[in-house]
């Protein structure tokens, strides 16, 4: 049986004719719903005052996310808190960098990026480690950030800004009518399972974005047939493309790979805390030196004078 329907648990591009789904679309000739199944819920004020974090305490913020960015500054006009000037930025991308010239003069600001990578974000902060480091995130979100910071020994503190929850307007929906669902999150998985169950979703192939999505889906007991990005599919889109135009000529299409992308990327997350630890090893063993140094200057300093008299 041919592949004809897909379900993507995102939002529906706003113009759906000039994005990347239309060639897919026009090309196997399918048919694409867009339902998401997370929703991103700001804290209110009161939950951010539960946490006891004082923004004003910290010389430095570390954003993931648009999402963290848009909350960060409603809770501070909400809580009158009014951030200072000289507040730097570590933001994971030049996307979002470039995000915070909504809420401030761009220019004026220290301003910091990476290139996405979680080990960008773990060098900037090295570079700055005597700054105080607010981490804003949103729930649930990735501990290896701030395994690697506890490993580093980094002054920082972490405060929920949101929280991502399941979107119940997708319990109408009948899976077993798609060939294929593509999930972008781990968190998109958990709301399946939660809504859906173990079963509904059997007959389906099962796409996702980022290794951290396929291993939630295959913790949960499915099989993942696509995942992106990979070398050469770097998108979703390009990922289903090559699944769908194969699976439909009937050829047998090897998943191994995904397997083994999910195993390298443990490993990659195990050598970025290792090299966080090294370097707070480094720093421990430098003030160590520095502390025998400043005694054995002292010692000189205290038998000059006896050797004068």
């Amino acid at each position: 049986m041919k592949i004809t329907s897909i379900l993507v648990s995102q939002p529906a591009p706003a113009a759906l004719d000039k994005s990347p789904y239309a060639e897919l679309i026009s090309k196997n000739k399918l048919n694409i719903e867009f339902r998401p199944f997370i929703k991103v819920v700001g804290v209110s004020a009161k939950e951010f005052r539960s946490q006891r974090v004082d923004i004003l305490a910290h010389t430095a913020v570390i954003f993931t996310s648009r999402t963290t960015i848009d909350n960060f500054f409603r809770i501070c006009e909400e809580c009158r808190v009014n951030v200072p000037e000289d507040m730097k930025y570590l933001c994971m991308t030049e996307a979002i960098a470039l995000y915070l010239q909504k809420y401030i003069v761009y220019r004026k600001r220290k301003i910091f990026f990476g290139k996405g990578s979680f080990a960008d974000i773990m060098d900037i902060v090295v570079k700055h480690k005597d700054e105080r480091f607010l981490v804003a995130v949103s729930e649930p979100h990735k501990p290896e950030m701030l395994k690697a910071l506890d490993k580093a020994k980094i002054k920082y503190d972490k405060v929920v800004l949101a929280r991502t929850v399941g979107n119940d307007s997708v319990k109408d929906l009948t899976l077993d009518k798609f060939g294929v669902l593509a999930f972008y999150s781990p968190a998109e998985i958990a709301s399946l399972v939660d809504f859906f169950g173990s079963d509904a979703y059997c007959g389906c192939k099962i796409a996702t974005f980022g290794t951290a999505t396929a291993k939630a889906a295959m913790d949960a007991g499915m099989e993942v047939s696509v995942l992106a990005p990979t070398k050469e599919h770097p998108s979703m889109v390009m990922a289903l493309d090559n699944y769908i135009s194969r699976f439909n000529k009937g050829e047998n299409i090897d998943t191994t790979y995904i397997v083994e992308s999910i195993r390298q990327a443990t490993e990659l997350n195990e050598q970025v805390l290792a090299k966080a630890k090294v370097a707070a090893k480094k720093k421990k063993t430098g003030v160590k030196k520095s502390a025998s140094t400043t005694g054995a200057v002292s010692a000189t300093t205290t038998k000059a004078p006896s050797k004068a008299k």
